[in-house]
C-alpha cells in the first residue's frame, strides 16, 4: 500500500491533487486507524495502465514495465461536458501557448488577488483547459492545483459569450454532484469570464469561488470582466 505522497510520486502529480482524487473516490483509498489515507499500488498501476492504454487508441498493451517516471494522468472526469464547437482547433491552442505547467508569474497572480478583492470571493482561480486537465495558472484560496477536466465550471464559461455565472450549484444540475461541490473543498458559487489569445481561441477562464451560495453585484460583475480582459491581452501577447 501507498501513502498519498507515494502515489502522488508516481502518477506525477501534486500530493494536494492527489488528495483530491483520494477524497472525491476518483482514486481508491481508505483511512488507517490513525486518520491517514492509503491507496494500493495496485490502483495506481491500473490508473497508469489504463491512461497509456488509452494513449494507444484503446489497445491492450500489457502491464508497463516501469513507473518511475510517468508522464501526468488524471482520472476519468465524472461525466460527459459541453465542448466548444472547434475543440481541435481550441486544444491546439493551448498546445501553442505553452501555458500548462509552465511557471506561476506575477503578473497573473495580481490578477487574481485582484479578483477576490474587488469580488470578495475567497477564491479567484486563471484556468487553462487541455484535453484532460483543468489546470490553474494562478491560484488563491485552494492548494490544489489542477482537477481532471470533467470537474471544471469552466467547460460550460468557454463555450458560451457572455459570463458564467453559478449562484448556488447544489441547487443547479449541472453541477450538483460535481466532486468540488460534494467534497472537501465545498464550492457554491462559481463567477467566470472567458479568457482567449490573439486568435481568439478559448484557452481558459478568469473565475471566482465560493462556499456559500451569492451574487455578484453589477460593480463587481464589469470588475471582474475588466480583470478578464487584461489578462486575455497578456495572453495575447504570448501566442
Amino acid at each position: 500500500m501507498l501513502t498519498t505522497a507515494s502515489a502522488a510520486r508516481l502518477l506525477g502529480v501534486a500530493v494536494s491533487t492527489t488528495q483530491l482524487w483520494l477524497e472525491s473516490g476518483a482514486l481508491p483509498s481508505w483511512k488507517t486507524p490513525g486518520g491517514h489515507r492509503r491507496v494500493r499500488l495496485s490502483a495506481v498501476l491500473r490508473l497508469l495502465e489504463d491512461r497509456a492504454r488509452a494513449r494507444q487508441g484503446g489497445v491492450r498493451a500489457g502491464p508497463l514495465k516501469s513507473v518511475a517516471a510517468p508522464a501526468p494522468v488524471v482520472p476519468p472526469p465524472p461525466g460527459p461536458h459541453p465542448l466548444p464547437v472547434d475543440e481541435p482547433a481550441r486544444l491546439a491552442a493551448v498546445e501553442a501557448s505553452g501555458l500548462i505547467d509552465s511557471p506561476q508569474e506575477n503578473v497573473f497572480d495580481r490578477l487574481t488577488w485582484l479578483a477576490t478583492q474587488v469580488t470578495e470571493c475567497p477564491i479567484a482561480l486563471i484556468t487553462v483547459l487541455d484535453e484532460h486537465r483543468q489546470w490553474f495558472k494562478s491560484h488563491i484560496g485552494v492548494d490544489f492545483t489542477e482537477t481532471p477536466r470533467g470537474w471544471a465550471f469552466c467547460n460550460h464559461a468557454i463555450v458560451q459569450d457572455q459570463p458564467l455565472m453559478v449562484e448556488d450549484a447544489q441547487s443547479d444540475t449541472r453541477f450538483a454532484d460535481n466532486p468540488l461541490v460534494t467534497g472537501s473543498a465545498g464550492i457554491r458559487f462559481y463567477g467566470g469570464v472567458t479568457l482567449r489569445d490573439g486568435g481568439g481561441q478559448p484557452l481558459g477562464t478568469l473565475c471566482v469561488l465560493d462556499r456559500e451560495p451569492r451574487r455578484l453585484r453589477d460593480r463587481e460583475l464589469k470588475a471582474l470582466e475588466e480583470l478578464a480582459t487584461i489578462a486575455s491581452e497578456e495572453l495575447a501577447r504570448r501566442t
